[in-house]
């Protein structure tokens, strides 16, 4: 198996530094990240950072990619959100692990690229991912009204500081679950988590962290 070592390393690194169910450390280590990063990073697909995929983007480190999964709390079927399709690594995951991904990127390029990654990633793994994944391109800052509620909805960039509640009302109100890094300047971030349960909403800070700005209408403004 190719890059069989850098994987068996990263996967007990990841061990060591937090609790992760057997099955998200199953799906890091069988999606073949070097497939979703540029041909000039490929030997350092398995690091334990984030890498620049272009347009400005980036795929996310393992270990947060792990983190940000193992706080879903998913189940098979979960019907998610992705906010931030990238290079298609984190929907990757989520499609492995039996979810539905409705996935909405701003980035025609990247929305492209990500189809093209996991269309390899599918071919290298003998698992069809792209049957649970569905694209779109738009303002993800909006969230994505038109198949809510979600589940789970996932963002992948970072958001303002208490400008979710467009996010929480596409959440289902049966232990609805947001995951997103949340920031009032784009220095200090917190990935933090929402829980809404009839009505209410419980939020717990997670850990910092550093993403790329979510930019959108309520997001973050291009320069």
């Amino acid at each position: 198996m190719e890059f069989k070592e850098e994987k068996e390393f990263l996967i007990r690194e990841l061990k060591n530094s937090g609790t992760f169910d057997l099955k998200v450390l199953e799906a890091i280590y069988n999606i073949p990240r070097e497939v979703f990063v540029p041909e000039f990073l490929k030997d350092r697909a398995y690091e334990n950072v984030p890498l620049p995929i272009g347009e400005g983007q980036t795929i996310s480190q393992p270990f947060m990619v792990a983190y940000m999964t193992q706080h879903l709390e998913i189940f098979e079927g979960c019907k998610v959100l992705e906010i931030g399709t990238g290079s298609g690594y984190q929907a990757g995951i989520l499609s492995y692990l039996g979810c539905e991904v409705y996935t909405i990127e701003r980035i025609d390029y990247l929305s492209k690229k990500a189809k093209e990654n996991l269309k390899k990633a599918s071919e290298v793994i003998g698992k069809d991912l792209l049957k649970n994944i569905k694209f779109f391109i738009g303002d993800g800052s909006l969230g994505f009204k038109n198949y809510a509620p979600y589940d789970r909805i996932i963002i992948t960039a970072a958001a303002i500081y208490n400008k979710t509640q467009t996010f929480i009302e596409q959440l289902s109100d049966n232990n609805g679950i947001l995951i997103v890094p949340e920031g009032k300047n784009l220095e200090i971030q917190i990935l933090r988590k929402y829980i809404k349960n009839n009505g209410k909403i419980e939020v717990i800070d997670l850990d910092y962290c550093r993403f790329v700005p979510l930019i959108g209408e309520n997001g973050w403004q291009e320069d």
